[in-house]
């Protein structure tokens, strides 16, 4: 039986979109067919996938949910044959304007980064895939240099690590990465021995990733511009930086922001993506030392790619541009890593969030 390719598309539903957009892709084109979609949710900006395909979670960003300064999460089952999605429940994020989430590795528990609270919530996940009441809850405190953006803690994603036990929370406004030990038994967040790895002043990380070796990690900073690269210490749960480089090309004056980061699944390359030059950078990595090269940049071909995508295979990139509302797909080519892009490009309102799933 032929393998299906799905890709849901989280959204901000505040200019025309109306939620979740489930299309199939045809990966020897790029092309997105849609599905179907689950509509009546308020910005569903960013989504995670269990481990076993069965269940969807979606952030509220949002300040305001029950009448307290709070998003939610809503969680939705999957259609197995379809990938169709069917609302379960909404749970409060105990924060406002919650923006990343991830599910554990037991799919027991799904993790929350509220942006402008600067805080991190745990919830627990039911049978049905439902979620529960927080089962841990955590505040970050303190600020940063850049008084506009950094006034206050700014949690911007949370990240586990292959072995489900330390949980890495990038804070934009501390100019940190938080450490967390978790109890995937209990759902309770502990700070690690090391609690944080600092990053320089002004950075503002926002968006972490692992190599596959599970022996580097690559975090992009989104006020400076920047992707920094870390050997892990998977035992202890430690990162220790070895470098950072430019996400602009040289010479680029204008204004512009990271966003996302991805590492190839050959491990060979990480991608990041521009918000103002409305680019994706390629990097090599060095195999021995975890270390970047550049190789380039290559257009999104619309405004502020928020969000893309590496499918399973490697061989294509999707990036999600929010300000035009497209998604444009890219062939990768696997021995330099550059991108072509494929001429296929669809239509959504406010694409925020790429997810792909195999059925």
């Amino acid at each position: 039986m032929a393998e299906t390719v799905l890709v849901y598309v989280g959204t901000y539903t505040f200019r025309g979109s109306e939620g979740i957009y489930v299309y199939q892709l045809d990966t020897s084109n790029g092309v997105l067919q849609p599905i179907s979609k689950a509509t009546g949710i308020a910005n569903p900006s960013f989504l995670a996938v269990d481990p076993k395909q069965r269940f969807l979670y979606a952030v509220n960003e949002t300040a305001d949910y029950e009448g307290k300064p709070q998003g939610a999460v809503s969680s939705f089952s999957i259609d197995s044959e379809t990938g169709e999605l069917w609302f379960l429940n909404t749970m409060p994020s105990l924060g406002m304007h919650p923006c990343h989430v991830c599910v554990d590795k037991t799919g027991k528990f799904v993790l929350v980064a509220n942006y402008s609270s600067g805080s991190v919530a745990v919830l627990p996940t039911k049978k049905d895939g439902s979620l529960g009441d927080a089962s841990d809850f955590v505040q970050h405190h303190g600020s940063g240099v850049n008084k506009q953006r950094q006034e206050g803690p700014h949690a911007h994603s949370v990240t586990l690590d292959e072995s489900n036990k330390y949980a890495f929370v990038a804070d934009l406004g501390l100019d940190r990465i938080m450490v967390y030990k978790l109890d995937s038994s209990k759902g309770k967040l502990t700070p690690n021995d090391e609690p944080w790895t600092k990053i320089r002043s002004g950075a503002g990380p926002r968006h972490f990733a692992f190599h596959p070796n599970n022996e580097y990690a690559y975090l992009i900073n989104e006020l400076d511009s920047t992707i920094t690269a870390f050997t892990y210490d998977a035992e202890r749960g430690l990162l220790k930086e070895i470098q950072t480089v430019p996400a602009l090309p040289k010479g680029f004056r204008g204004m512009s922001t990271c966003a996302d980061i991805h590492v190839a699944p050959s491990g060979s390359f990480v991608y990041g993506s521009n918000r103002g030059h409305d680019s994706v950078v390629i990097y090599s990595v060095d195999e021995a030392t975890g270390k970047l090269s550049y190789v380039g940049h290559e257009s999104t071909q619309g405004k502020t790619p928020r969000n893309f995508m590496i499918t399973p295979d490697g061989n294509l990139l999707l990036a999600a541009n929010q300000d035009t509302g497209t998604i444009v797909s890219f062939r990768m080519d696997q021995q330099t890593g550059k991108l072509t892009a494929t001429g296929k490009v669809t239509k959504v309102s406010m694409p925020v969030c790429l997810k792909t799933m195999r059925i």
